[in-house]
C-alpha cells in the first residue's frame, strides 16, 4: 500500500490510496478534476472508486467530471451525506469495512465538522478530511463541540500513535501558530514550528504527520493539559472546567483569531 497526495485548489489534498499488488487505487476527496487525473494517469493507475469524507464542495468538486472520464465508479460517503454528495452509491454507517484491491479498511464516523464528517482508514494511513488537521482541527459548521470533542477523542483512543494523519487541508503553520500562543513553553510545538518553516523553504514538500505528534502539539487533543485550560480559563472565568468546555472555548478563540 502507498498513499499519493495531490495538491487541489490552493490548500486542498486530494489522495490515491493505492494497492501496490494490483495497482488499483481509491481517489479519497476527489477536490477537482485534472490533478486527480493527471496523476493517475502519470502513475498508471486505475481508479477502483471514490471515498468521501464529508459533503463540502471542496472535497468533492471533481467527483462528476471524474464519472465521465471513468464511468460506473462506485461512490462511498457516510448515510448522512445521502442527497449532498453527487452519485453517492454506497451509504456507509460508522466502522463498515471498505476495501481497495486488496486492501480492507474501515470507516470512522466523526460528525462535529459537519454531520457526515467520516475518516477512512486503511493500515497505518488515516484520512481524516477536515475533521483532524496538521495541529488543529475543522470549524464546528453542523455540529456541536462536545460532538467534534469526542470525535477527536476516539481517534485517540481507537489509533496507534504512529498512524498516519492525511488531512484535506495543509493548514499546519497557521495552526501551530495558534498553538503556541496557548503553550508558549511547549518545546515540541516550538520544533515542528522550526520544522514547517524549514519544509517550506526546502524541496521536500509536504507529509503527513502522525498522531504521536499531533498528541503533543495539537491543542484540540490537548484539553486536559492545564496550559490549555488556563488559556481557556482566561477567555471564561466562569467555565465549568470539562475538557469539552475547554474544546469549545479554544475553538472559538481559534476562529476568532
Amino acid at each position: 500500500m502507498f498513499v499519493l497526495p495531490v495538491p487541489c485548489l490552493f490548500d486542498n489534498f486530494s489522495y490515491l490510496l493505492v494497492d501496490k499488488t494490483t495497482r488499483v487505487c481509491a481517489i479519497v476527496d476527489p477536490c477537482e478534476y485534472y490533478p486527480v487525473v493527471s496523476a493517475l494517469a502519470e502513475h498508471q493507475l486505475k481508479p477502483e472508486s471514490i471515498f468521501c469524507t464529508h459533503h463540502h464542495r471542496d472535497h468533492i468538486d471533481g467527483i462528476e467530471d471524474i464519472l465521465e472520464e471513468y464511468p460506473g465508479l462506485p461512490v462511498y460517503g457516510h448515510a448522512s451525506d445521502h442527497g449532498r454528495i453527487p452519485a453517492l452509491t454506497h451509504l456507509l454507517v460508522d466502522q463498515e469495512e471498505v476495501a481497495v484491491g486488496r486492501l480492507n479498511g474501515k470507516i470512522y464516523h466523526t460528525p462535529g465538522h459537519t454531520r457526515g464528517s467520516s475518516l477512512y482508514h486503511f493500515g497505518d494511513a488515516l484520512f481524516t478530511g477536515d475533521t483532524l488537521f496538521g495541529a488543529g482541527c475543522g470549524r464546528l459548521f453542523e455540529g456541536t463541540a462536545e460532538e467534534m470533542y469526542h470525535s477527536l477523542a476516539r481517534i485517540t483512543e481507537l489509533f496507534a500513535p504512529e498512524i498516519k494523519i492525511y488531512p484535506g487541508h495543509d493548514y499546519t503553520r497557521a495552526n501551530l501558530e495558534f498553538a503556541k500562543s496557548l503553550e508558549p513553553a511547549n518545546s515540541a510545538i516550538i520544533q515542528r514550528l522550526e520544522d514547517e518553516v524549514a519544509a517550506a523553504n526546502s524541496a521536500e514538500g509536504w507529509a503527513p504527520s502522525d498522531l504521536e505528534l499531533e498528541l503533543n502539539t495539537n491543542p484540540f487533543l490537548r484539553c486536559g493539559k492545564p496550559a490549555i485550560h488556563f488559556a481557556a480559563q482566561n477567555v471564561d472565568p466562569n467555565m465549568d472546567g470539562t475538557p469539552e468546555e475547554v474544546f469549545r472555548i479554544i475553538r472559538q478563540m481559534k476562529d476568532n483569531a
